[in-house]
């Protein structure tokens, strides 16, 4: 694949000790030390490459992110966006919301925790005086990178397991004993490390180098960092700052705006404010393998093993392209039975040319620009512009082909409603969007309180419990202050 991972092999030896469980992670042994690899731009650069390359894995290598069984797809079937059609125990316990300590549901805490620690380590080893051998703009980027990526993992673990162990380092006896603190202290220190990097990372798209500039969209820059910002600050209720966050971004005309519905999540799209580079070779995206369905129909396997529910395409309105056949959304008849699944990536199949990124058409979108349109537009719901509100609500609404007059909102919890319901149709199937809404707009034990008897066919009611998931009790029986959610 391209040169951008090609060192990833050090950040293993670097980061041995990560591939033991967060709360369970024995001193390093046999560990590159950091005044070797923060002594070299190329194998600095290495370290942060690594992990973006990791996150553009499945489960069963490492990632948690993309794929079979990644978080859009098990979140879009915790929620009221997929259907299950594999009888496969992992998926049915995500889709019957039936999780526990001991099986499905924690999953993703220790491949969050690692990526956590290389973070912390990253951060460390860029802190230390032999890192003065850098050049200075390659290591401010990379600590910009770092610090990113550290609240990018926490948020996902904040808005999974609710309170946390807060790990701020790579000493792991001090990780051993730590307790769980409040949500709101975890998004104090997202937050803080955002607002670290985006004064740190650079205003365009580096390169390889880090000292020039790319049309690669594939690294971190100050606009990820603010797109990210104005989310956490919309999650916590902090209106004001996320309507400001956003509209940096939105304002960047030069290098953002709403492309036609399928042009978005092709590789470098101008919606796209940070993706990640394919790994697996002769494919593009996981997440294309997985949610498109072949003309032989869903699997019972883990091939294709969901195809989009019936309350999500129930909510689109008449007219939107979105739902139009080929644009978001695809079909196929088997035997009379028609099987819609999601077609933002539309590159499912493997290609022998693609043995690097030039033969790539698409790549992993992380965040991207029609996300902050419906950011601001909540933030400004909220602040009671109303006005500025809609103005933001139609320019998605626009773009999928629905006319200004079906929206004639002018109330703020009307509006409010409107919002909640584009970001639905807007953001389906894209890394747990929707079961985040749900939980943080508190219409969660509303919405799954009637989706969850109706997936489970009526054997499973809906507790509110279950909107956090279980932590591992491998994890709970090594760690003497953590403590499990309630229900589990």
């Amino acid at each position: 694949m391209k040169k951008i991972y090609r060192y990833g092999w050090l950040l293993a030896i670097l980061l041995l000790c990560s591939c033991k469980k967060f709360i369970e992670v024995p001193a390093p042994v046999n560990v590159i030390s950091s005044a070797n690899v923060f002594t070299s731009d190329q194998t600095a650069i290495a370290v942060l490459s690594g992990l973006y390359s990791d996150v553009g894995k499945g489960i069963d290598n490492a990632g948690c992110f993309v794929g079979t069984r990644g978080l859009s797809l098990m979140l879009g079937l915790s929620a009221d966006e997929l259907t299950s059609y594999t009888t496969g125990a992992n998926y049915v316990a995500y889709y019957t919301n039936i999780l526990a300590a001991q099986g499905s549901g924690n999953e993703y805490w220790s491949p969050l925790y690692n990526f956590v620690f290389r973070c912390n380590a990253a951060i460390e080893g860029l802190n230390e005086p032999a890192a003065d051998a850098l050049t200075p703009a390659v290591r401010k980027q990379l600590l910009g990178e770092a610090k990113f990526m550290r609240a990018f993992f926490y948020f996902y673990l904040v808005n999974l397991y609710g309170d946390l162990p807060m790990a701020m380092t790579t000493d792991y006896k001090v990780n051993m004993l730590l307790s769980r603190v409040p949500q709101a202290k975890v998004y104090e220190q997202i937050i803080s490390d955002l607002k670290e990097a985006r004064d740190l990372l650079a205003d365009n798209y580096p390169d390889e180098s880090l000292l020039k500039t790319s049309n690669e969209r594939v690294r971190p820059t100050q606009w990820a960092a603010q797109a990210l910002l104005a989310r956490a600050y919309l999650y916590t209720r902090d209106n004001a700052n996320a309507e400001q966050e956003a509209t940096a971004v939105i304002n960047n005309s030069f290098l953002f705006s709403l492309p036609a519905l399928n042009e978005v999540f092709l590789k470098n799209s101008k919606e796209a404010i940070w993706q990640v580079q394919p790994t697996t070779s002769f494919f593009n995206t996981e997440d294309a393998r997985t949610f498109i369905i072949r003309a032989s129909g869903p699997t019972t396997d883990s091939r294709n093993p969901v195809f989009l529910s019936s309350q999500l395409l129930a909510s689109f309105e008449t007219n939107d392209q979105r739902k139009d056949l080929g644009n978001w959304i695809g079909a196929v008849n088997v035997a009379g039975t028609i099987y819609h699944y999601s077609y933002k990536y539309k590159i499912n199949l493997g290609n022998l040319n693609i043995t690097g990124a030039a033969a790539m058409t698409e790549y992993q979108m992380m965040l991207r620009l029609g996300e902050q349109y419906l950011i601001r537009a909540e933030a400004r719901a909220q602040l009671n512009n109303i006005a500025g509100a809609r103005e933001d609500l139609l320019a998605i609404r626009r773009r999928a082909g629905l006319a200004d007059g079906t929206l004639t909102a002018n109330d703020k919890n009307t509006l409010l409603s409107a919002i909640l319901h584009e970001r639905q149709v807007e953001l389906f199937t894209e890394l747990g969007q929707r079961w985040f809404d749900l939980k943080r707009t508190g219409t969660i034990d509303a919405v799954m309180s009637v989706v969850t008897p109706i997936k489970s066919k009526g054997l499973v009611a809906w507790k509110s419990y279950q909107q956090l998931f279980p932590l591992p009790q491998s994890d709970l029986n090594k760690a003497k202050n953590l403590l499990q959610n309630q229900g589990y």
